[in-house]
Formats: C-alpha cells, structure tokens, sequence
C-alpha cells in the first residue's frame, strides 16, 4: 500500500477555476459538485489552491462597508485569487501514496495538486479520502472483504 503510485489513485482532470474566478462562483461550484477544494490554474499550471474552509473565512466585517447593499455586490465581486493559497504544494504522479500522506501530514493540509515530473502541468488531485480509502481498501482485503457495520448509537 504504502508503495502504490499517486497516478492509481489520484482524480484525473480535477475541476479547476482561474484566480480571476469570483468567490460566488467557486463556492457554488463546489457546493454542486461536493468538492472541497479547488486548484486554481493559468496556462494549467497550479498557481493557488482554495478549499471550502478558505471561503468560510470570508467573512463580512472582513470588509470595510457601511450598507448592506455595498457589502453583496462587494462579495459578489471578490475573486479566488484574493484568498487562495499560493503557490500550492504539489507532488508529482510517480511519487508514492506514502509520500502524499507524509507531505500532507508535515504540511498540515488536506489534498495536494498532481503534476507532470518535468512540465509541471496538473493532471489530477489526491487527497486524504482518496488516502483513506486505500487503507479501507487494504483493510478489507486483509479482513476477507469485509468490513464490519459501524456501531448504531443507542
């Protein structure tokens, strides 16, 4: 398991949005697609990476407005680009699911942008669900394909 490429277990072709997207947009995009972050591209390279918890942090005595009207269209008008994180931290499609997990751990962060060795251009995202579901996966192999039912709350 731990020797298992980032490739096999990555999403191929994540949905992206460039860093002139408006926050709106981004979070609706997530929202219907139930995605918790999205990397930010230009020319597809990953410049940024945005996760829900980014967006939540917009908050609106963030902004210095009086009227309530100003402060939507204000909202409205914020782009991905003014709360992603730059510069994401990536790994390439041959590195190990062990190394993703490793880096995600000492980075503290929860999904990483998968990118060509050489050219650097995205070609998926792996995150720590993807992880998990290794370990399940591993776990229920070695448990003779099954898991147990969780526990029901009395």
């Amino acid at each position: 398991m731990i020797h298992t490429l980032v490739r096999d277990w990555m999403t191929q072709d994540p949905i992206t949005v460039r860093p002139e997207t408006k926050i709106i947009e981004a979070y609706q995009l997530m929202v219907t697609t139930r995605i918790r972050r999205l990397p930010i591209i230009v020319r597809n390279l990953p410049v940024g990476i945005v996760t829900l918890s980014d967006l939540y942090q917009v908050k609106p005595f963030d902004i210095v407005s009086e009227e309530e009207q100003t402060l939507c269209q204000t909202l409205e008008q914020m782009k991905v680009e003014e709360v992603m994180s730059p510069d994401p931290i990536t790994i390439t499609e041959d590195a190990t699911i062990g190394k993703a997990a490793q880096t995600m751990l000492e980075h503290k962060i929860s999904g990483l942008p998968v990118v060509a060795p050489k050219a650097g251009n995205l070609l998926g995202i792996i995150t720590e669900s993807d992880i998990f579901r290794i370990v399940a996966q591993e776990w229920s192999t070695r448990h003779h394909g099954s898991l147990p039912l969780p526990r029901r709350s009395a």
